[in-house]
């Protein structure tokens, strides 16, 4: 059996149906206990005090938020190749959650700057660049909103994802392209794989991260299946139109 089989709108409500309880599940698990772990049983640090417990709902956000992008851009250029809905729709249904996660990042950002910072904001390489992301998702949504046929509109945000691709990059390594900013470096470097996180906070953070994640995948698969629901309707009603 081909994955694109999967792709089929009917063969993924199938699938998707169950899956959502238990990703939601795991999601509200993981990210629970990581949560009351990190705020509740961790040491305030040495330099920061208990401020540096916002890295349990700053890092999980900050980083989906990014990856959320990313998802965006592998969905539409599937949908500009091969032209399957269900991956244009899953882009779309992508953008409002990723969207609320930069803003959860951006705001706990801001409360992290005031102590470490003095101020809620400087135009940091890395904060400016996550402002215009969170502007690109603004864009985003307001595009698929403000036409109607929905093949262009998924063509027209294919492009504009990609566009804003450049600002996703920038926001995951401003820090190593702009050595001047104030933000601290990456907390969890992906690719050198190692990490600036004491011990002492890394497994709840890990837990919180992997529960973002899933939430993420959860929220997405939900949103879609809203989706194909409504272009459902929309068909049935333009064809209940036409006969009458």
């Amino acid at each position: 059996m081909s994955m694109w089989e999967y792709a089929n709108p009917k063969k993924f409500m199938d699938w998707t149906a169950p899956v959502l309880p238990w990703a939601f599940g795991i999601a509200g698990l993981l990210t629970g206990v990581g949560l009351v772990w990190g705020f509740f049983f961790t040491p305030e640090a040495e330099l920061f005090g208990a401020t540096v417990k916002i890295i349990y709902l700053h890092v999980p956000a900050a980083l989906m938020a990014i990856n959320a992008w990313f998802m965006m851009l592998v969905a539409s250029l599937i949908w500009v190749i091969r032209r399957h809905h269900v991956s244009a729709l899953a882009a779309r249904a992508a953008a409002p959650v990723g969207m609320v996660m930069t803003v959860i990042a951006l705001a706990t950002g801001a409360l992290w700057g005031i102590p470490t910072w003095g101020t809620y904001w400087v135009w940091d390489p890395r904060l400016t660049s996550f402002m215009i992301l969170f502007l690109f998702y603004l864009g985003y949504i307001a595009l698929w909103e403000a036409i109607e046929d929905p093949d262009t509109a998924a063509d027209l945000t294919a492009i504009l994802c990609i566009v804003g691709s450049v600002f996703a990059i920038l926001s995951r390594y401003a820090v190593r392209f702009w050595n001047q900013g104030l933000h601290q470096g990456t907390s969890v470097p992906v690719v050198t794989g190692g990490r600036t996180v004491a011990d002492v906070y890394w497994v709840p953070l890990l837990m919180c991260m992997i529960g973002f994640g899933v939430l993420f995948v959860a929220l997405v698969l939900l949103r879609t299946r809203t989706e194909i629901r409504l272009r459902r309707m929309r068909a049935l009603t333009a064809r209940t139109t036409r006969a009458a």
